[in-house]
Formats: C-alpha cells, sequence, structure tokens
C-alpha cells in the first residue's frame, strides 16, 4: 500500500514562511523522485520542487528559486518544502508525489497525496 499525505499548510501573511511536511509509507519511497506541485483555483497543476530520493540533488521551478527548499529525511521517511518569503501567487493547494522522471511535469508521477492548503493574505 502507497500513501503520502502532506501536512503543515496554513495561513500566513505576505513575507512569511511555512514547511509543508510528506510522510511515506509503503513501496513509495522506493520511487526515484520525490516532488512537490501546487495548484491554484482556475489554473493548472505545476511543478515546484523535485528530489532525489537518497541522493539529495535537488531542482526548482523558476517562480520559486531562492525562496523554497526541498529536503527528505530518510529516517522518518519525510519530504520537506521550506517555503520564504511567500507572496499571494503562492496561494494553492500543495501536494507530494512520487514518480520515476526526473521532471517538474505532474503527468510523469505515479503516487500522489490528497494536499495541504496554503493561503498568503497581502
Amino acid at each position: 500500500q502507497v500513501r503520502l499525505e502532506e501536512s503543515g499548510g496554513g495561513s500566513v501573511p505576505a513575507g512569511g514562511s511555512l514547511r509543508l511536511s510528506c510522510a511515506i509509507s509503503g513501496h513509495a519511497y522506493s520511487s526515484r523522485y520525490m516532488g512537490w506541485f501546487r495548484q491554484a483555483p482556475g489554473k493548472e497543476r505545476e511543478g515546484v520542487a523535485v528530489i532525489v530520493t537518497g541522493g539529495g540533488r535537488t531542482y526548482y521551478a523558476d517562480s520559486v528559486k531562492g525562496r523554497f527548499t526541498i529536503s527528505q529525511d530518510n529516517a522518518k521517511n519525510t519530504v520537506y518544502l521550506q517555503m520564504n518569503s511567500l507572496n499571494p501567487e503562492d496561494a494553492a493547494m500543495y501536494y507530494c508525489a512520487a514518480g520515476m522522471v526526473w521532471t517538474l511535469s505532474p503527468n510523469y508521477y505515479n503516487y500522489w497525496g490528497q494536499g495541504t492548503q496554503v493561503t498568503v493574505s497581502s
């Protein structure tokens, strides 16, 4: 049974920070890559950051470079997304996902969590 569970979302003012967590259980952690994605109302789901499981190599969307950091704790089977300097354009439902392709495209990820909501007030 593969399961991904996000937590850590909430409401913050512009300029604030949040840390999202994605707890991984089952065989999902054997997936080669873990990614964070987001989807705002009326918009397509977009990739935010991806990390190589066990290796640490990361990749970010241009819109979040320098503000967001993806990391993993192998002992806890958890992937994190530290989000700093949040702005209203970052408001969305955030999802973690596991896949086998090094990409920010959500089309290549097989396992998804239910999402956690991030709201940023101006």
